[in-house]
């Protein structure tokens, strides 16, 4: 052992200007050992975090001081890759992640000095990799007693000594930041996670992240198994929340890196997605963001995250992820295109211009596309569980009534009985019909009034410039659009569920209901509205059961009773179909739209702003 030497085989002064800033976040540093593990055909790595130091150690192959491989270790910067043959690992034929020679110095980003330990088939080596070392170039040696792992018997430990930067507290956020960079685990490729007696192991990406997303989109043969673990409650629809597509494949013209030029094809594998919600997602200071897609190549990243390079800053995209694997990035025969710290890829290279073009112009579009739909069944399915709750609470409210009514007459007839001697039966009915004149009264309805719609605008199709006009107001005036009924209303909330009558939702919540509220009604009216069935069924709806209403007719209609038609109403007309009112019929729509509000308690506008914000939709001469 002591007469060993471990010389490396750089610039000194590299090593005290790269080492601390090759890598800016320390699971990138893990994700280069890990790979280094995975280049040496190790089943299981092992992430230890200890007081004085973190641990990444292996049970692969290690290396041989004897058979040279700790020589070619010490190489700094030399290519690890040249030949096709040279790109596959010797005992389960994997892709090699490492090219540059540079990975081994990511540990040094972290650590002044890092302590290297092998082991290969018994023979031990060991040296402390330094940002500082002498100028003969030769390392610390460590002694052969003190080469050993904390878990492994054959195999390579790296132990960063006093780091500068700190794992999670939390090694359930180590894993989920682990995974988002490093996703290859699975049975034959481990990591394993170990503070103190606390521990975890990663061995299973794709069950834990496709149960997070609302709609996937899968690329390739390679990933079609992720389909197995991809749920959705909308089964009828599951063909439009997940498609299942080809590699994508695209020529593009290069140099190889003996300058001849030939025609090669970037073939684009993996997944991308859409989250069910963000809700709960807290960035930490160390974590990545949760929405990103990562370019990978040979099963390494390349780069975390490329939505801000092809996304337009739309709202939905905090909700997008993903992973492509782009092997041709990698490509032995061609130019080196990766960063020299692997967190990025050369801008100009054509093969990276490639994909932003797919991603930009095709895979993202898609994908939000897709979220649209899952976003509009998750709103109905929504109102249709709001709606349920709210039939079963005005049942629940009929049966409370009923049983009150029930007993209370029962017993107040039997008193009645008793004392003066008249026949119970008789006493009965009279006690009901007071209960039933006094069911106002009684106080327990407003337990669902607050469920229920408050205004409804009765219209027809061919008037929904004006009705359009009547609920935007309302919204401008701190109306809830889910207080208010309009069917041909352009924003879902307003409407009746899907495959709801309006006529029994009416029915049910403000006809045959013992709630005290009634439904204020506001009538579109036009020569349109008399022909059609409707919208004469709902002022007949209103005449009976005498609720308030306003009227906002078109010229040349005469509104007529049972509508309040002795009660001055508003006026539009329209002037070469465009909707337009006089100044004095703008002052009378803005008071109506403000009385509206008085009676039902929402906070209205000023005349001023009611007028400016009516100007901006509808002409007013």
């Amino acid at each position: 052992m002591s007469q060993r030497e471990y010389k490396i085989n750089i610039d000194p002064r590299i090593l005290e200007l790269l080492g601390p800033s090759l890598y800016t976040n320390i699971y990138y540093v893990l994700a280069e050992l890990i790979a280094n593990a995975y280049d040496a055909d190790a089943k299981n790595v092992y992430i230890i975090a200890n007081k004085d130091d973190i641990t990444v150690e292996d049970d692969g192959k290690g290396m041989s001081y004897s058979k040279g491989d700790i020589n070619k270790y010490l190489n700094v910067a030399a290519v690890s890759r040249n030949t096709e043959d040279e790109a596959y690992t010797k005992e389960f034929k994997r892709k090699k992640m490492g090219r540059k020679g540079v990975g081994k110095l990511a540990a040094l980003s972290v650590s002044e000095n890092v302590q290297i330990k092998t082991i290969a088939y018994g023979e031990k080596s060991g040296f402390v990799l330094s940002r500082h070392i002498n100028k003969d170039n030769l390392l610390i040696p460590i002694n052969e007693d003190d080469i050993k792992g904390e878990k492994i018997t054959q195999g390579t430990a790296v132990v960063m000594q006093n780091p500068q930067y700190r794992l999670h507290n939390t090694l359930k956020a180590v894993k989920r930041n682990l995974l988002k960079i490093f996703p290859l685990v699975d049975k034959n490729f481990k990591i394993h996670l170990i503070r103190g007696s606390e521990t975890d192991i990663i061995e299973n990406f794709d069950k834990e992240m496709m149960g997070e997303l609302s709609t996937l989109i899968i690329l390739g043969e390679e990933f079609s198994y992720l389909s197995n673990y991809w749920r959705t409650d909308f089964k009828e629809k599951r063909n439009e929340l997940i498609k299942n597509k080809s590699t994508y494949s695209t020529p593009v013209t290069m140099k190889d890196k003996h300058d001849q030029e030939h025609q090669y094809n970037v073939e684009i594998k993996g997944w991308i997605g859409t989250y069910l919600t963000t809700r709960g997602r807290k960035v930490e200071l160390t974590d990545f963001p949760d929405n990103f897609v990562s370019l990978y190549a040979n099963r390494k990243m390349g780069e975390f995250n490329i939505l801000p390079v092809v996304g337009q800053n739309k709202l939905q995209e905090v909700y997008v992820v993903g992973q492509l694997h782009i092997d041709i990035f990698e490509l032995t025969e061609l130019p080196d295109m990766a960063l020299s710290n692997r967190q990025g890829y050369k801008s100009d290279d054509p093969r990276y211009q490639s994909v932003l073009k797919y991603v930009r112009e095709d895979l993202l579009p898609s994908i939000l596309k897709m979220r649209d739909i899952f976003v509009d069944l998750k709103n109905k399915n929504s109102e249709q569980d709001k709606l349920k709750k709210q039939l079963d609470k005005e049942k629940e409210l009929k049966q409370k009534v009923d049983n009150f009514r029930d007993k209370t007459s029962k017993r107040a007839s039997q008193k009645i009985s008793e004392k003066f001697g008249i026949p119970a039966e008789g006493v009965k009915g009279i006690v009901e019909d007071a209960i039933n004149e006094n069911n106002p009264e009684l106080g327990i309805k407003n337990i669902i009034d607050i469920q229920k719609k408050k205004i409804l605008i009765s219209q027809t199709l061919k008037d929904k410039d004006l009705s359009d006009v009547v609920y935007n107001m309302l919204i401008f005036n701190s109306v809830s659009p889910e207080d208010i009924i309009y069917t041909n209303c352009d924003d879902e909330i307003a409407r009746i569920p899907e495959g709801v009558s309006i006529y029994k939702y009416l029915r049910d919540f403000f006809v045959n209901s013992y709630s005290t509220q009634k439904i204020y009604a506001i009538f579109i009216t036009s020569h349109e509205s008399k022909s059609k069935w409707g919208a004469v069924a709902e002022v007949g709806a209103a005449w009976i059961t005498e609720i308030e209403h306003k009227i906002f007719n078109v010229v040349d209609f005469r509104p007529e009773h049972p509508l309040d038609d002795e009660v001055e109403w508003h006026n539009s007309y329209r002037e070469d179909t465009k909707l337009a009112m006089s100044r004095l019929e703008a002052d009378k729509f803005a008071v109506k739209i403000e009385n509206v509000c008085d009676k039902l308690g929402y906070t209205k506008r000023t005349r001023k702003e009611n007028i400016n914000k009516l100007e901006t939709l509808v002409k007013v001469v």
